[in-house]
């Protein structure tokens, strides 16, 4: 929803704009951007005297990697992974078969080795294909593509929904699950997920001993 101030602009308002102090202007100009390709250290958090707020804080600041295209073409709500940035649907047109490793004939192992393979001599967008020993879909269960961060963030609660995980298991399999590990290195040609995969899991522990309280919506 865009703020009353962008309104106004829009509307022509312009006179507002002329009526604000010099320094708000100045600080509106000069006011960093989010960096979105970092992640924070846990421990920059610990200056929020709220422990819920903190750890709602903590959870919103690991959201660039849970939200980013590296993790959710792999989370999808139907049965066909997504590819790049742009979350396209995957070709060639698989689909998601027995627990996420495609259907006979098109298995995910087909294309995908153990790791990543460099492609010589194809499309200049394509630069290797992705490699993974687990190669595989999320369960349909953990599909997170459409769904609000505070709707993902109680999904990862839920150990119905989860994976059978205890909130224990969930820091231990985003900290050091090799497949989880992957998004940070996706081969040539792809963006990597902000930050590493320690200072993610880091995140994800400072939330879980916080409380993992979830961000509204």
């Amino acid at each position: 929803m865009k703020s009353r101030l962008a309104l106004a602009c829009a509307a022509g308002g312009l006179s507002l704009l002329a009526a604000l102090p010099a320094s708000f202007m100045a600080l509106a100009q000069t006011a960093p951007a989010s960096d979105m390709s970092t992640l924070k250290p846990a421990a920059s958090f610990s200056s929020i005297a709220d422990q819920k707020a903190r750890s709602v804080a903590l959870f919103e600041e690991a959201s660039k990697v849970i939200e980013h295209p590296r993790c959710l073409n792999c989370h999808p709500a139907g049965d066909r992974p997504l590819q790049t940035m742009a979350m396209h649907p995957h070709q060639p047109p698989v689909t998601r078969g027995d627990g996420g490793m495609g259907v006979p004939g098109m298995m995910c192992n087909t294309c995908h080795g153990a790791d990543n393979a460099t492609v010589v001599g194809q499309s200049p967008t394509l630069k290797s294909i992705p490699g993974n020993p687990a190669w595989h879909l999320a369960p349909i269960e953990m599909a997170w593509v459409g769904k609000s961060l505070g709707e993902i963030c109680q999904q990862l609660k839920d150990p119905a929904r989860n994976g059978g995980r205890d909130l224990s298991k969930i820091v231990e399999h985003m900290s050091h699950d090799s497949l989880v590990g992957w998004g940070w290195n996706p081969g040539e040609g792809r963006e990597p997920a902000p930050g590493t995969q320690a200072e993610f899991g880091e995140l994800i522990k400072a939330w879980v001993d916080t409380g993992a309280a979830c961000p509204e919506g």
